[in-house]
């Protein structure tokens, strides 16, 4: 089984959506269950709706999963495994208090080391804690020799006992940290690959740690992908407009265009534009690239372009809010300059609004619109021309500027002889 294991405290970035789809793809060529597993158990953070939110942008993008489980729902599996661990004194209650340890980080810091744990509680037994009223946080044990494990895209890795540390598996309040909850629901559900973020790459010792402490001998695999950078090669800020899903579909960009983006971003892909179903016939996760992907705004812009052409006339007229096809034919003209549906609407929407004409060429548009409004439908555009030159006697730029504007509610743009075979049937209400 494989997972996407998101948190509901922000927005859906690009690096979620690519390890969802990645996850996804890998559980439908392996024939394996795929599940979404909301992890909610740090409160304090979580934002209501959110998770709602992740799931309606999971269903946007066509991604199947067979369940949704909710972390904290399990909280008393993980009470009960971290109690577990403390009667077999793999796990101790640690009394030391948040000052105390700033304390031990501050002089650790000064001497340039990380902080690692002194082990001042380790020997504290269950009966002493119990006798104590001060609240506690259990800590597990840490591992008596290096962690190592493979990498699907990395190789062998391998993590030092003093990497791993005693760490906190549950809090003063009784709740699982990330780590232990995590751990102990990969167990529960039976995960066979983990495909996450290199940010989570620390994590993964810890995790390996507390199963081995439980005494869970399945291997799970594990690949890390790299991490995406912004323009100026730094890793993408969540506080990037571009790195939020949410703000890329507000912007227009489709749900297929942004997952044929993610998952051509440091990849060798037989195609340069496809589908996620095409995908999920020659995807390889072992030909991602181990180097850092740069995002880059212009490209999915191109991809983008590329997938609006792509669709049914009749399906891009309702995307825009019509139930036309020729406004489907109209909008692929404008794709010349246009690359989000957005600016799409924005150019389909000047076409059918209210034009008002100051200044030089007033006199003309109004004349221009007059004639237009007790004209026979022409079926070329060649005939439209000419009946209007002859009605109103204006030529060169007083007859084009204004009627270019009267049709398109811009001063450029398109061939007016491209534009008009899918205007001509609604030419009066659009020269208002």
């Amino acid at each position: 089984m494989l997972r996407f294991a998101p948190s509901p405290t922000g927005d859906m970035h690009i690096g979620n959506l690519r390890v969802a789809i990645f996850n996804y793809i890998v559980a439908k060529q392996r024939n394996e269950r795929f599940i979404i597993r909301i992890e909610d158990t740090d409160i304090e953070r979580n934002i209501e709706g959110k998770d709602k939110e992740i799931l309606k942008i999971l269903e946007k993008f066509d991604i199947e999963y067979d369940d949704v489980i909710y972390q904290s729902k399990n909280v008393s599996f993980h009470q009960n495994f971290a109690y577990k661990l403390l009667n077999e004194k793999k796990a101790f209650a640690c009394f030391c208090t948040p000052e105390e340890l700033e304390v031990e980080r501050e002089k650790a810091k000064a001497k340039s080391l990380a902080y690692r744990y002194s082990g001042k509680c380790e020997e504290i037994t269950i009966e002493e804690a119990a006798k104590r009223a001060e609240p506690f946080v259990i800590r597990i044990k840490k591992p008596t020799e290096a962690i190592a494990f493979k990498d699907l895209l990395k190789g062998e890795l391998l993590f030092e006992p003093k990497d791993v540390d005693s760490f906190v598996i549950v809090r003063a309040n009784s709740m699982p940290t990330y780590n232990f909850a995590c751990a102990v629901d990969d167990m529960l559900h039976d995960i066979s690959l983990v495909i996450r973020g290199e940010d989570h790459l620390s994590n993964t010792p810890k995790q390996i740690h507390v199963r081995n402490m439980l005494g869970y001998t399945k291997e799970i695999e594990y690949l890390h992908l790299p991490i995406i950078l912004n323009a100026e090669g730094k890793k993408m800020s969540k506080r990037e407009k571009a790195s939020s899903v949410k703000w890329l579909l507000e912007e227009g960009f489709l749900p297929g265009a942004i997952a044929n983006y993610l998952i051509s971003l440091g990849n060798k892909t037989p195609e340069e534009i496809f589908t996620m179903d095409e995908a999920i016939e020659w995807f390889d996760i072992k030909n991602l690239s181990r180097a850092a992907a740069k995002f880059d705004l212009d490209r999915l812009r191109f991809i983008n372009r590329a997938h609006l052409g792509r669709l049914n006339d009749k399906e891009l007229s309702k995307l825009l809010g019509f139930e036309n096809e020729n406004i489907g034919k109209l909008a692929k003209i404008y794709l010349e300059e246009a690359s989000t549906l957005k600016e799409l609407k924005n150019k389909i929407d000047a076409v059918f609004s209210e034009k008002k004409i100051e200044g030089e060429f007033k006199e003309s548009a109004e004349k221009l619109k007059e004639i237009i409004q007790n004209s026979p439908q022409f079926e070329s555009f060649d005939e439209f021309k000419k009946y209007l030159m002859q009605k109103s006697g204006l030529k060169g730029k007083n007859f084009f500027k204004p009627l270019r504007v009267l049709l398109t509610g811009s001063e450029h743009g398109p061939d007016l002889s491209d534009i008009y075979p899918y205007i001509k049937e609604d030419i009066k209400e659009i020269a208002k």
